[in-house]
């Protein structure tokens, strides 16, 4: 049985950045649209009126304050709502692809490691641009790595999910080295149209490199344990699927084949389902709370991260403890742990111990403890 190690992370941010400023002004323009031609049956109480959104309210639901989009102009069209996407050719690199070549090759700069020297590509997401031939398969290829590579989706808990298969097969000795990589295209399946969650996703592509301990270059977090966990609920769902299924009458423009959740639900459900993960699985390593320098967390909602770190330390986070990236990313999906920890976790001593996890629609939940050497 060989130790597997998270020797290098890379992520990539799209340039393009959205404020709450800009999205309310879109939004609210949207509304004020879609009241205006139906005023006569708001009039006559057969429509309920669209509301405005406001900063104050994003702010407070969520504790975010800008996203990152593959595509702002689209999304800010009050006549389009949604990212204005190039479909590609066949002989183009797909959109997923070319996000996640950029941070593969930040996460190998960062192990001092070249494509030949991995064996497996892992592309763990929840928004994929296509059925087949996997997404994994072509960044394999765009980077010119040998061995061999496979899609899956775990929604916001691919990536943890991602990082355990990974480890699993490097313990086993199938594979000395792998990347797990995350490009989230959340723009395309988010209804920027509905008040209630228009402000909650953005795009980026996280990569992790994961290696043999005694292959680590340099300063590596040796990956102590994992553990994944699901639980069926459709409390958070999006029916866009390969079987494009339409209404009675025809209408393929469905809400339901967005992004869709009933919050109050998943706030009420999820919550304990995580914290009791995360101590479960601590219990089972023997750590205490005190045993924790950092909690990286999935990044859905400031609350939602709050009690959670308040639950498993049993007390306040203090500054530092359980960082956030919301304000500046939005949820990224099944990025957001790991763009917490590739950007929080440079100031680690050798021996200090963190975990990372990720929760999500299925219910998904999934921790990784790692400790740092060097």
């Amino acid at each position: 049985m060989y130790t597997p190690a998270i020797t290098g992370t890379g992520v990539f941010t799209p340039d393009n950045v959205i404020t709450n400023a800009e999205l309310v002004a879109a939004f609210n323009a949207y509304a004020d649209k879609v009241n205006a031609e139906n005023a006569d049956a708001i009039a006559s109480g057969e429509v309920e009126p669209l509301q405005h959104s406001s900063e104050e309210f994003i702010l407070k639901a969520s504790g975010i304050e800008n996203r990152y989009v593959m595509d702002k102009t689209g999304v800010l069209d009050p006549d389009v709502m949604h990212p204005l996407l190039r479909q590609r050719s066949d002989d183009e690199p797909g959109i997923m692809t070319e996000m996640a070549v950029d941070a593969c090759k930040k996460a190998l700069a960062q192990a001092g490691r070249a494509p030949e020297d991995v064996d497996l590509v892992i592309c763990a997401a929840s928004n994929h641009e296509r059925a087949y031939p996997a997404i994994a398969i072509e960044i394999q290829q765009a980077l010119g790595i040998k061995g061999f590579g496979f899609d899956m989706n775990v929604a916001c808990s691919s990536a943890t999910f991602g990082i355990q298969a990974a480890a699993d097969m490097i313990r086993s000795g199938s594979v000395k080295s792998a990347l797990v990589v995350n490009p989230e295209i959340c723009s395309g399946h988010l209804e920027w149209r509905d008040r209630d969650c228009h402000f909650i996703f953005g795009d980026v592509a996280t990569a992790t490199l994961i290696e043999r301990v005694e292959d680590a270059n340099g300063p590596y977090f040796e990956i102590l344990s994992t553990r994944c966990a699901t639980e069926f609920s459709n409390n958070i769902r999006n029916n866009n699927g390969y079987l494009r299924r339409s209404r009675p009458d025809g209408v393929v423009d469905r809400r339901d084949m967005q992004f869709m959740q009933n919050g109050r639900k998943v706030f009420k459900e999820v919550l304990p389902m995580v914290s009791k993960h995360i101590a479960d699985h601590m219990d089972s390593e023997g750590l205490n709370s005190s045993d924790l320098k950092r909690l990286w967390l999935h990044q859905a909602n400031k609350t939602m991260n709050d009690f959670i770190g308040k639950k498993v330390l049993g007390r306040e986070p203090e500054p530092g403890e359980q960082p956030n990236i919301l304000q500046d990313y939005a949820n990224t999906s099944s990025a957001g742990s790991i763009i917490a920890f590739s950007k929080y976790s440079d100031d680690f001593a050798d021996g200090e111990v963190g975990l990372i996890c990720s929760f999500g629609a299925g219910y998904s939940v999934g921790s990784v403890i790692v400790r740092r050497h060097g």
